[in-house]
């Protein structure tokens, strides 16, 4: 039977994502509708409501928000594998409930859809790099499982923005296998979401043994 605490985690991690999806792409859906924010903005609404969440759910669920932060916990062995899988089902339900608001509210139901525009192989590369460098920050001011901590927040936040601020015209700098999916799930446009799935997780997976090479006590396990 599942414990309180873990239906907590649960709620936490469906909840984050909801809200992670639906302020990110609602931004992208403002930029859209109004022109009243531009690039920078809207990286700027990705990287805040990151830092928002964790400062609110960190200690809850540790904030992954992302199923390549999952992953990487699991085989970090910071978490179970199994509770990783509920982790991922709940941030995918999550980012499908915030895409529908936002296909809801907002008047493009394909606003937020990650779309490669720098060439495929050129784009998962960059959506690589960009995972493996979240994932190396979060992996350094983490403890434990938990993405926690008086600076935690501002740092993961600040590399969220400033990975967006760069990669956003290429990319839309997911970095998030469940950011991209919500939008393509509610548009019904799958066009290369396997390099949003593959991308990321490999980023996040990799930067584990160099994470162990520059901090091996922080990172062993």
């Amino acid at each position: 039977m599942f414990s309180r605490e873990l239906y907590s985690k649960l709620f936490a991690e469906w909840l984050g994502t909801l809200a992670l999806v639906f302020f990110g792409t609602g931004a992208v859906a403002v930029r859209h509708e109004t022109a009243a924010l531009d690039h920078t903005a809207v990286a700027f609404a990705f990287g805040s409501i990151v830092t928002i969440l964790i400062y609110s759910f960190g200690k809850i669920s540790g904030a992954h928000f992302n199923p390549a932060v999952s992953l990487a916990f699991a085989f970090r062995g910071k978490i179970s594998f199994p509770l990783s899988f509920l982790y991922m089902l709940v941030q995918f339900l999550g980012a499908i409930a915030g895409s529908l608001l936002v296909s809801f509210l907002f008047s493009s139901s394909e606003v937020g859809i990650t779309q490669p525009t720098a060439g495929v192989w050129r784009s998962f590369f960059l959506e690589f790099i960009f995972t493996f460098i979240l994932m190396l920050v979060i992996f350094q001011v983490s403890t434990g499982s938990m993405e926690v901590g008086i600076l935690a927040g501002a740092a993961i936040g600040l590399t969220v923005f400033l990975l967006a601020l760069v990669g956003g015209p290429f990319t839309g700098a997911s970095m998030n296998p469940a950011r991209s999916f919500g939008p393509a799930f509610v548009s019904g446009n799958f066009s290369h979401l396997w390099l949003y799935f593959l991308a990321p997780f490999l980023g996040a997976v990799f930067s584990l043994p160099v994470c162990f090479f520059l901090q091996r006590t922080r990172c062993e396990d």
